[in-house]
This record gives C-alpha cells, structure tokens and sequence, in this order.
C-alpha cells in the first residue's frame, strides 16, 4: 500500500457514508469554521478498525499520508490517521516524534485535531521513554497556538505517576501568560486534572498566578472546586 493508495481509501469511505446532516450538527462546534464529510463517531472507528487490519498498514505509512491530508483541512481526512496512528502506537519510533512536529504549521488547525495528539498519541511517546517532558520545550514558544495547547493536554496523563507536580508547573509556566483562549482551556484542563490528584500543591500553583493568569485559565482549573474553594483564586479588587 502506497501514501496515495491509503488516503484514497480513507476519502472514498468518507464520500460514501458522510452526510450533510452531520456537517451542520458538527459545525456548531468550530468556531474557526468546520470543513468535513459528516462521519458518525461510530463510522470513523470503524474504519480506523478496518485499515488497521490491511497489510502495509503501518505508522511509516500512515506518517507518509499525512502529508498529503492536511493541505485540505477536512476533518475526517486529518482524524482518522491521528487516530490510526494510536491504534498502531506500538510502532512509534521517535522520528516519528519528530515528524509530528511538523504538522502544525501544514494543517493542525483545530482543537479537536490538537487534543486527539494530546490525549492519545503524544502521551504514548512519554510511556514508551521515547521523549520526555523537556522534548516539548520548543512547542512552548510554537507560533501555532494548537501547537502549544498540546503540551498541556499531553502532561495531563503524566501527573497519575509523579508524586509531585512541581516540575511540570514550572515547565508549564510560559503557558501561563499565552494569548490564545485554546490554550487557556487546555491549561484549565491541565489544571483541574492536577487539582483532582495534589489539590494543595495545585492550589499554591493557583494562588501565585491567580492575579496575572487569564482568567479563563482559572475558572477552568476550578471548575471542580465548592463555591467557597473557588472565592479564593478570584483577583483581588484594584
């Protein structure tokens, strides 16, 4: 199977079994605009099924497609090899790694694309001791604001085996004083995750940023908390 061979069969199933309906419904969920064929959840897994079990399915393949997906931001074309590429994780190399990297500026242009990497695939390069944390310190400073919300969704599944958070926090710091509400939400997330496992060494991380921190950052990591919990990360009054 070729890169060509593998996006035309991802294409074609799309085409068939897309609808219009689907197009409108899942619309309301970008609010940078949505480009798609109208799968259902149920139809993309089980075409990620499918192509998992045709021979010369690998990740090199499914890497070398990629390329060819992302010029034309359509969302089932970009989804399904990201969550392909989870399916065949055991094959990750850290050129692979390496290759993602890339992708951002070529057509990872939505949260949904940026947070099935974060959730499901950039995770596995960590539990396979391919990378650590620090291979993510450039993705920071990413001029690709999808690209840097990432980090945070990533380390999300790293807090369930550190005994503290306090590395990861300062790692995190820059994400602190970003611009772009999709990192907000996936620091918040980040956050609110960490309060679930250190609340106390969460909330020392909250009240030294709770003056300068956007507050959509805030009111995300407290999104678990009481009423009374959450009076004290509001900003004090000028």
């Amino acid at each position: 199977m070729t890169p060509q061979t593998l996006r035309n069969e991802i294409v074609d199933y799309c085409r068939e079994h897309g609808t219009e309906e689907n197009i409108i419904k899942y619309a309301r969920f970008f609010k940078e605009g949505f480009k798609g064929h109208g799968l259902t959840s149920p139809q993309a897994k089980e075409l990620v099924a499918m192509l998992k079990k045709k021979p010369g399915v690998t990740v090199d393949l499914v890497i070398d497609t990629m390329p060819l997906m992302l010029p034309g931001g359509m969302y089932e074309e970009i989804s399904i090899p990201l969550t392909l590429l989870d399916a065949l994780h055991k094959q990750l190399t850290r050129q692979h790694f390496d290759a993602i990297n890339s992708w951002f500026a070529k057509g990872i242009h939505n949260w949904a694309h940026a947070d099935i990497l974060g959730m499901m695939v950039l995770p596995k390069f960590i539990e396979k001791e391919l990378i650590t944390m620090q291979a993510f310190a450039p993705w920071l400073t990413s001029p690709y604001h999808f690209q840097r919300r990432c980090v945070p969704v990533t380390l999300i599944k790293s807090l369930k085996n550190a005994s503290s958070f306090t590395d990861i926090f300062n790692f995190l710091e820059p994400l602190m004083r970003d611009p772009q509400r999709e990192v907000h939400q996936g620091m918040g997330w980040f956050l609110r995750e960490a309060w679930k496992n250190q609340p106390l060494e969460t909330e020392r991380f909250l009240l030294k940023w709770k003056e300068e921190a956007p507050r959509l950052i805030i009111q995300y990591a407290c999104e678990k908390m009481t009423p009374e919990e959450k009076a004290r990360f509001k900003r004090s009054k000028k």
